[in-house]
């Protein structure tokens, strides 16, 4: 798999990802990812995306519960 700023060939590795939005900060710190070693650019599989999206919506779920408590 190549860059699409660089072209250079991507190699598996790890990032983080962080993510803000409605109130909550979630920080992982090794995502599966492909990454570019000349630019740095990252890219994440499908199941890596999927997995984080549910990850932030079971989050942003639970946080609901407690502003309904409150």
């Amino acid at each position: 798999m190549k860059c699409m700023y660089c072209q250079a060939e991507m190699k598996k590795g790890t990032v983080p990802f962080h993510i803000d939005r409605n109130g909550i900060h979630l920080s992982l710190d090794e995502i599966p990812a492909w990454v570019c070693p000349q630019c740095g650019e990252s890219y994440f599989e499908e199941k890596e995306v999927d997995s984080m999206q549910a990850l932030v919506k079971a989050v942003e779920e639970q946080t609901q519960r407690f502003s309904k408590t409150a």
